[in-house]
């Protein structure tokens, strides 16, 4: 029987540990190797060859969504399987439409851990239940990193002349970002905006 290679992506040595303990007695799954973080996981991933990548989320260096994107791009037969502790994260649906063929929550029972790898090496896909409703959302809008920058100064208070005198730029400027913000997310005005980017968990600050 052919094992199923997996490779474990976590900056926490003890959940990489604990995952290799739990998979090490299956007979049908073999891990090949583990990475801290997500660009040690993109070289690891080219180099071994993995049925599975085991992918954390919030990583040093290259976070989980950004190297679940640049090892699909590179090995799209590869399955990407999301470890996360929050289930309604936003960083979820952005992995998810950056390839990753399904998500477990880390607090899963080892047996729904399991079962999720396997799922998602036969079938393609696997998902906790709490993180259901979150996978089968639209995608969340993809905003530059000035977008970004301008909609959370906007949370926090801050007037178009004081984002303006923030970033150096002119107050049209931000009013012509704040436009685009709009458009991706759908709002009407500065409050609308703001509400569905904290419903949508888009704010980082």
């Amino acid at each position: 029987m052919k094992k199923t290679g997996i490779l474990i992506v976590d900056d926490h040595a003890l959940i990489r540990r604990g995952l290799s303990d739990l998979i090490r007695y299956e007979k049908d799954l073999a891990v090949v190797g583990e990475a801290c973080d997500g660009a040690s996981a993109v070289e690891a991933a080219a180099r071994l060859r993995p049925d599975v990548v085991v992918m954390d989320l919030v990583m040093p260096k290259v976070d989980g969504v950004e190297a679940t994107r640049r090892i699909k791009a590179a090995m799209p037969e590869t399955k990407v399987m999301i470890l996360t502790t929050f289930g309604t994260s936003a960083d979820v649906s952005r992995a998810i439409a950056a390839g990753a063929s399904g998500a477990i929550m880390k607090d899963a029972s080892t047996d729904e851990q399991l079962a999720a790898i396997r799922a998602v090496a036969a079938r393609g896909t696997a998902f906790s239940p709490g993180i259901v409703q979150v996978a089968q959302e639209d995608p969340p809008p993809e905003f530059t990193e000035r977008q970004q920058m301008i909609l959370e100064s906007i949370a926090r208070g801050l007037t178009n002349r004081d984002i303006a005198k923030m970033l150096d730029i002119s107050a049209d400027a931000v009013k012509q970002h704040f436009a685009a913000i709009c458009s991706k997310l759908g709002a009407a005005n500065r409050a609308e905006a703001v509400a569905i980017a904290m419903k949508r968990h888009l704010l980082k600050a």
